[in-house]
């Protein structure tokens, strides 16, 4: 995976981002970071991770898709990732954890930097 500059912000009065201001919907953000940027409202703060699948060679089917509170490969292994924590679920044998970015909130808007 590339190490990509982000430096995102956020307005979360915008309806393409308002589900964010509850916990356990996670957005995704195309175009940011290798395979754009899940992020997610825990409860306590934000996390966001890059989209791409560490475990693979980044391709179309790496791109993880929302499903719930976890992140999909479309890949055949069909690797998932909680949206909380980045970590694998399920496969003791996944040796990368989701790429993390860090978010800082000012008011209703978020930054997303690494």
């Amino acid at each position: 995976m590339l190490d990509v500059s982000v430096n995102q912000s956020i307005n979360l009065n915008f309806p393409q981002y308002s589900q964010l201001q509850f916990p356990s919907n996670p957005v995704y953000l195309p175009n940011v970071g290798n395979g754009g940027i899940i992020i997610t409202n825990t409860g306590s703060g934000f996390a966001a991770f890059d989209a791409a699948d560490p475990n693979h060679i980044f391709n179309t089917c790496s791109v993880l898709s929302i499903e719930g509170l976890n992140g999909k490969c479309g890949c055949d292994d069909e690797n998932e990732y909680s949206l909380f924590t980045g970590q694998p679920i399920n496969n003791g044998e996944l040796r990368c954890s989701l790429k993390r970015y860090r978010v800082e909130q000012n008011g209703n808007i978020l930054v997303v930097f690494n």
